[in-house]
């Protein structure tokens, strides 16, 4: 395969050859190296206690692996067909995006090194010290010489790269020691020794008087990397991690319907850790010219532009074992928050009665899930409920969803469609799968060229002749974990309308088709993006007086982009709260200058979606699965739920405007597509942390036998003082 050199040169966006002069699109991969800046600045940002901001640049990297493992694989795999076909909204090709990611990569590598760096002194001040492995004393380098011949050494396996001794696979982001060897002849030659074991972990801890001194388990190895290749010299030695492609299809296989499709995701898992590199990082090696050779006969053709010397660890997870060490140092971390009971809830009453009697709406992670785990563990001993349907995505690793499903199959219609092609999850839902099976419960999978993204759970009660339906759309995973991790919504209602068009969905499902029609729930790919579309033009007719109002992770729909240019330009409000990436660019005079885009980056992991159309009496509020990427409106099953309840889109109204009024971790998208943090003004409000005072306050009155005697809760959040 020819090696491939992405360069910048006579290049810069929307001045490409092939670029489109429309001023209001932002490039997909630079927005969302944007949005990882903006974790970045969380590990920047003083007020964030010390090891969270840790976590945040742990966050950082895990994201730039995820990013070029997906994105950069899927654009490198661009560039080798025949016809590099443009991005439809900024023209570049994928080899010009290429080199604008490395450019951007680039730039925010050393700000990265400084913040972790930076961090570390902070840490240092706590008694924890990650001593530098060229400045150990020699009682430190005795210690480490022990533990290494006893605990480490003999599991080792290293080996020498010559004529007779071929280039190993490098594992996908495994950490390894590279070394330059000289033999006793003059002869040069290359080693490699993986640091990867389960039995010695990743952190050695140094004896220390005072708090705990450590080096990393891979800069041991590499201290000592002379002493495992027999009569060789090391003359030069360092670490390097591979990122692979990770992109690759099984939807061409689900063609072939002699085969399960259970099988080929397990095919699919185990090509996609052989597929080829498309970075390479190292630290402490000196020879660049060594690691470019390496490169090469590993396999990386995308470009020298792609590797990349740092100066801090490959690989951050050996942040357990050093929070273990820190524990009692409360001062280094966030304040404990625990979810709280919903007071909507009723605890000891039946939830399926208390949905009959009214809507419920959850807010993770500020209220708790367990309503909703309460709800199929009631289901499943239900003698009237005579079927239980769900579409799971991502769900915990030990997961209380499942093993209700498993109850519920004793003498009830059980039905899970499990999407195998969750990314990086595959494996875990493949094993949820035969368990399920195993138990009983009919299992299906994903549609042919089509994902299946809903939050979808229809519980089916029959009494007599008649038949209920109650029903939950989420715009969250049933996972447990997340839900303490991700702001997400879960409706829970008995409108059987909404019931109907859920058995619609899972009808269709069963038969391996998609919804073509629905009448209250919008369901992707056929009933989603019309309605969008539709009322956004009903908005553009009361020009000045419409309004849109939209929470989501992601804006890359073109159409939708572009319709909402439109209503931008007929003087519509339009107020966008986006987390990660948006193409479209606000304020723009004459274009955009009606629309605000924001971001908040905080605790938690904005998730949930909120899609509002007018204000008063025409107002339209729906929660949904779907973000507005051509992917979930085209190429997935996504379901928007409409949200009837009118104290329920009072409550989301509120939780949409407290958002869009934080001043903490909110930055607002400039003219130019950078975004900026907000100038606090007044009282600080950190809007994620005013919600969860919010939830406390709230359950604390529901268990009051008299709320007037419940002391009022200061709402707005306190921020930590900047240490100048």
């Amino acid at each position: 395969m020819p090696k491939i050199d992405f360069n910048l040169t006579n290049f810069h966006i929307n001045q490409g050859e092939n670029a489109m002069s429309l001023s209001y699109f932002d490039n997909r991969e630079l927005s969302w190296l944007k949005f990882n800046q903006r974790v970045l600045e969380e590990a920047e940002d003083g007020r964030v206690p010390i090891f969270e901001r840790l976590r945040f640049v742990s966050i950082f990297a895990s994201n730039l692996d995820e990013f070029f493992m997906v994105r950069v694989g899927s654009l490198y795999d661009q560039t080798l067909l025949k016809k590099d076909k443009p991005d439809n909204k900024t023209g570049l090709t994928s080899a010009q995006q290429l080199a604008l990611i490395a450019e951007k990569v680039t730039e925010l590598v050393p700000r990265f090194s400084k913040a972790y760096h930076l961090i570390e002194e902070e840490l240092s001040v706590f008694g924890a010290e990650h001593v530098n492995v060229n400045r150990l004393s020699k009682s430190d380098k005795d210690y480490l010489q022990k533990y290494f011949n006893s605990d480490v050494k003999p599991l080792l396996f290293p080996t020498v790269i010559d004529k007779k001794h071929p280039m190993p696979f490098i594992a996908n982001k495994a950490v390894y020691i590279y070394v330059k060897l000289t033999g006793k002849k003059g002869n040069e030659t290359r080693g490699l020794i993986p640091t990867g074991s389960d039995v010695f972990g990743r952190v050695v801890f140094l004896p220390s008087d005072n708090g705990f001194r450590f080096i990393l388990t891979e800069e041991l190895i590499m201290l000592f990397a002379g002493q495992v290749f027999g009569d060789y010299q090391v003359a030069d030695k360092g670490i390097i991690r591979i990122t692979r492609n990770a992109d690759i299809d099984a939807n061409e296989a689900l063609f072939d319907h002699d085969v399960d499709f259970r099988d080929v995701m397990e095919e699919v898992v185990k090509k996609r850790r052989k597929l080829c590199p498309v970075r390479i990082e190292y630290s402490h090696y000196k020879n660049a010219s060594d690691i470019a050779a390496l490169a090469e006969k590993a396999g990386l053709t995308i470009g020298s532009n792609f590797i990349f010397n740092v100066d801090y660890p490959l690989d951050f997870g050996f942040l357990g074992e050093i929070e273990n060490r820190l524990s009692d140092k409360s001062e280094l971390f966030f304040d404990r928050l625990t979810p709280q009971q919903s007071p909507a809830v009723v605890q000891g009453k039946s939830m399926l009665s208390q949905i009959d009697e009214k809507d419920i709406m959850l807010m993770y992670p500020f209220e708790s899930f367990n309503p909703f785990i309460t709800l199929l563990e009631e289901a499943a001993v239900d003698p009237d409920v005579v079927s239980v349907k769900i579409t799971l995505y991502r769900v915990a690793r030990d997961s209380k969803i499942v093993d209700a499903l498993i109850k519920a199959e004793n003498g009830k219609d059980v039905l899970a469609l499990v999407e195998l092609r969750a990314r990086f999850d595959e494996e875990n839902n493949i094993g949820w799968s035969k368990r399920l099976e195993d138990a009983g419960v009919n299992v299906i999978y994903g549609l042919d060229n089509l994902k299946v993204h809903s939050k979808l759970l229809l519980i089916t009660r029959k009494k007599g002749n008649s038949i209920s339906y109650t029903t939950q759309i989420g715009t969250g995973n049933y996972n447990e974990r997340t839900s303490r991790l991700y702001t997400d919504i879960t409706l829970m209602t008995a409108d059987q309308d909404i019931g109907t068009d859920a058995s619609l969905v899972f009808a269709a499902l069963s038969i391996g088709s998609a919804v073509e029609s629905s009448s209250s729930l919008w369901v992707a790919p056929h009933c989603l993006k019309p309605r969008v579309v539709e009322l956004i033009d009903r908005e553009i007719t009361y020009g000045k007086n419409g309004y849109v109002g939209l929470k989501l992770n992601s804006l890359t729909d073109k159409d939708i982009i572009e319709k909402l240019v439109e209503a931008s330009k007929a003087g519509v409000k339009v107020e966008l709260l986006i987390r990660g990436i948006s193409c479209l660019v606000s304020g723009i005079e004459g274009e955009t200058e009606n629309i605000t885009l924001v971001s908040v980056v905080g605790r938690f992991l904005e998730h949930s979606r909120i899609y509002i159309f007018g204000k008063g009496e025409r107002e339209k509020m729906y929660i949904s699965s779907a973000d507005f990427m051509t992917r979930n409106t085209e190429r997935r099953v996504e379901v928007a739920a409409p949200i009837k309840d009118k104290d329920i889109r009072d409550r989301l109204m509120n939780y949409f405007t407290t958002m869009l009024s934080d001043n903490v971790k909110l930055r607002v998208q400039q003219s130019d597509g950078t975004y900026v943090r907000r100038e606090t003004e007044g009282e600080p409000l950190d809007a994620q942390r005013y919600f969860y005072f919010k939830a406390y306050a709230e359950a604390v009155a529901a268990k009051s036998a008299a709320a007037k005697t419940v002391k009022p809760v200061k709402l707005v959040a306190r921020v930590r003082k900047v240490k100048k």
